[in-house]
């Protein structure tokens, strides 16, 4: 499951990249560097408000889609990397 938690991310990744493009090419410089600051939460919100005057709806959703499957997928499976290997003991 770890593998597919990165290639989720990776996924959300591109999709990220793809929209920060169209942010710089549509939106200025000033509102791309805002969205590289913010790690990409202004980028995504900058997207789903311009999604329909740029036809990028597919990605947007794709992009959505990406990020709830991502924080799914490390609820569910994240545990598993936090319980210790070992249990430990209470001997002196």
């Amino acid at each position: 499951m770890q593998i597919i938690g990165m290639l989720v991310g990776l996924a959300s990744l591109v999709c990220f990249i793809m929209v920060l493009i169209k942010q710089f090419q549509n939106g200025g410089a000033v509102h791309g560097i805002i969205g590289i600051i913010t790690c990409g939460i202004w980028t995504f919100i900058w997207g789903w408000i311009n999604a329909g005057n740029l036809n990028i709806k597919n990605l947007m959703m794709a992009w959505t889609l990406l990020i709830i499957v991502g924080i799914a997928i490390n609820v569910m499976f994240g545990s598993f990397y936090a319980v210790p290997t070992t249990l430990p003991t209470n001997t002196p």
